[in-house]
């Protein structure tokens, strides 16, 4: 499993735990994702990239591609690797969750939802 697979499942983990938990094999879906992610990562870069700007270093080059890889990560794990979070009952609070982790995945959830109203990238699920 790569990276991508890597972050995707421990986001799963995280916001979405009932729908990771139906998974039939989790290895095998978050490695598959993963792959997906990464050829997407790399098709997003090179659609990104444009042509070189004249005049433009090999460092300064280097900069930009780097800076348009990190833009291209992080587009897709929005889009592709961020579960919808899922929604937490008043009743669930007091399933397990000390009011820590309840505030940590709440931040997680109205940060997410922020992702989505300023980018709209993720689509709803």
């Amino acid at each position: 499993m790569n990276q991508y697979g890597r972050f995707a499942e421990q986001s799963w983990q995280m916001l979405a735990p009932a729908r990771y938990a139906a998974l039939e094999d989790p290895n095998h879906f978050f490695s598959t994702l993963g792959q997906e992610a990464q050829t997407r990562v790399v098709w997003l870069a090179e659609q990104m990239q444009g042509p070189d700007p004249t005049g433009e270093t090999y460092w300064e080059k280097v900069g930009r591609l780097n800076a348009i890889r990190m833009q291209a990560e992080e587009i897709v794990r929005a889009e592709m690797l961020t579960p919808e979070p899922e929604t937490l009952e008043e009743d669930d609070e007091n399933a397990g969750f000390d009011p820590q982790t309840s505030s940590i995945l709440q931040l997680l959830m109205d940060t997410h939802h922020a992702i989505h109203d300023k980018t709209g990238l993720i689509e709803d699920q």
